[in-house]
């Protein structure tokens, strides 16, 4: 492509235009502005009116023998005034019948507004220059375009080659001589590409000039192209694709290579996404034959290889989380939470195999462990993974409860089948009770055993046998006396603690328990009644 052609501006520079034969031949002289030869030309027009500014949008050539120009000084003034404040490219005058020689205030005017000025020495046809000019502007556009396309087809040559990402954003980044970012919706750094001025950390350019300026506009002139998400006609997005003008200020050209590369970007996303909860899925099916016997203990090992896990000779451990109704992701964004805990898991430092459950809620996972003596810790890392995965994956939503970590017996592949079933069920348990970081499946077996008989009338019956009157009373009175119940059987019957729990002094708990075991019509020292008690404030969850 000629270097006269302005990818700047899209059109072809002032000069250029002058060196086309048809204003060639008007033998052209150049009057004013010598030094703004290289201004854009995005379109021509010819006229002879006195207000033709108001017809001009800007980036024009104007054409006129300059009838309209005026014949007193201050109106040729301000002709060339307003003709300056339009931002036209430049003004050309034809010499003859209205003027020989340009007048004065019309050369000083342009010199003072920097308008490039040239007078034509010789009479050309407008028409043929207009066609030269219009051709040539035409002519770059196409080939604009050309190396836009010829960007996308590298791109996606490097797609069939096996690239991704990475690969698309450094042929851009190279094309437009400037970093290229992709980050997601909210600013978040996704992926980076190129260089910053000597060789500078790309990184380092977006942080100094992107990120800590989230909430305000990009600096100017650069080049922000979402990536579309979702179906045809959705309109959602799913990142945006970042040129800053770090080295040069990016071109129109740059412009459409990025939008072209946003389309190849939203299809390898999208593919990724669904590749990646495929496969999430697909491990998910496999600890889930595990656990219900579809799966035999032999073969267990040898299919758990293929999708890359490998846990040695220690212990397995099973763990098992549950999200709750308002946290289950829809659709893609079972991808995005298995890539985010993913992520977030490769820090525990012990082999995991990842899966996702979405019918359930659920995800479960199997690690391996050296010794059995390192459960309590890697629990601990696993539990505090899987939550900053579900927080980074956007899922974690202010006031609702967070997702049930259950961590179950190590063993073997056999004691694995049995711990994943029964961490599984104990996840779905397990809702409702006071937040913890992760709970032992093995400390959990009543709450277990009470669900599992959520359904059955004579749990109801019991509940209400048990503890009916005190939620009729709390119902109708305060204080309530359910929580100080629940608080004292918690502390075993500690009357200190409950009441410094409970932010009570002891006279006032004391009152309360008299209530208590005055609606009730029992003893509170009673060790069957504080087992029937207590079984009932753990069963009323799966009640109405």
């Amino acid at each position: 492509m000629s270097s006269a052609f302005d990818t700047q501006g899209a059109g072809i520079t002032v000069r250029r235009a002058l060196e086309l034969p048809g204003l060639r031949s008007g033998l052209p002289e150049i009057v004013a502005g010598a030094d703004r030869m290289q201004r854009t030309v995005r379109w021509v027009h010819a006229g002879e009116v006195p207000n033709i500014a108001s017809l001009l949008k800007g980036g024009e050539l104007l054409l006129t023998t300059g009838y309209g120009l005026g014949t007193r000084p201050a109106e040729q003034r301000a002709f060339v005034r307003t003709l300056a404040e339009r931002g036209i490219a430049a003004l050309v005058v034809e010499l003859g019948p209205r003027f020989s020689r340009l007048p004065a205030a019309l050369v000083d005017t342009a010199r003072a507004a920097g308008l490039p000025l040239v007078q034509l020495h010789r009479e050309v046809p407008f028409v043929t220059v207009t066609e030269e000019i219009h051709t040539e502007i035409v002519n770059g556009h196409y080939a604009l375009l050309q190396r836009a396309e010829e960007v996308h087809r590298r791109c996606t040559e490097a797609l069939l080659g096996g690239g991704g990402v990475p690969q698309v954003l450094a042929i851009l980044a190279d094309f437009a001589g400037n970093p290229v970012f992709l980050e997601t919706t909210d600013g978040r750094l996704l992926y980076a590409a190129g260089s910053g001025p000597e060789g500078a950390d790309p990184l380092q350019v977006w942080e100094g000039l992107r990120d800590p300026h989230k909430d305000a506009p990009p600096p100017t002139g650069s080049v922000l192209v979402d990536v579309p998400g979702g179906g045809p006609g959705t309109g959602s997005v799913r990142a945006r694709l970042v040129l800053l003008p770090v080295r040069s200020a990016p071109a129109p050209v740059h412009r459409m290579a990025a939008e072209r590369a946003a389309g190849i970007l939203a299809v390898v996303l999208m593919q990724a996404r669904q590749e990646e909860e495929l496969a999430a899925r697909g491990r998910g099916d496999f600890l889930t034959d595990l656990a219900e016997g579809r799966i035999t203990a032999q073969d267990a090992p040898a299919q758990a290889r293929v999708l890359g896990f490998k846990p040695g000779s220690g212990p397995l451990l099973p763990v098992v989380m549950r999200l709750g109704d308002a946290l289950s992701p829809a659709g893609g964004g079972w991808a995005v939470l298995a890539r985010a805990v993913a992520e977030e898991l490769a820090s525990v430092g012990v082999p995991v195999l990842l899966g996702v459950r979405p019918v359930e809620g659920r995800v479960p996972l199997l690690l391996g462990l050296r010794a059995e003596s390192e459960r309590g810790a890697v629990a601990d890392r696993v539990a505090a993974a899987l939550r900053a995965g579900v927080e980074r994956a956007g899922m974690q939503r202010p006031g609702a409860q967070p997702p049930v970590v259950v961590v179950g017996v190590s063993g073997g592949w056999a004691a694995a089948s049995a711990g994943l079933r029964h961490a599984a069920e104990t996840a779905t348990a397990a809702q409702g009770l006071t937040d913890r970081p992760w709970y032992d499946a093995r400390r959990l077996d009543i709450d277990l055993l009470l669900w599992r008989l959520r359904d059955h009338p004579d749990l109801a019956a019991f509940v209400d046998r048990a503890i009916g009157p005190l939620r009729d009373h709390d119902d109708r009175s305060k204080p309530p006396l359910l929580p100080t119940l629940q608080t004292y059987l918690a502390h075993a019957g500690r009357k200190a603690e409950t009441a410094r729990e409970l932010h009570l002094n002891r006279q006032t708990l004391y009152n309360r328990l008299a209530r208590i075991g005055e609606l009730l019509g029992t003893d509170l020292d009673d060790p069957q009644t504080v087992l029937a008690l207590s079984l009932a404030l753990r069963a009323r969850r799966h009640v109405p």
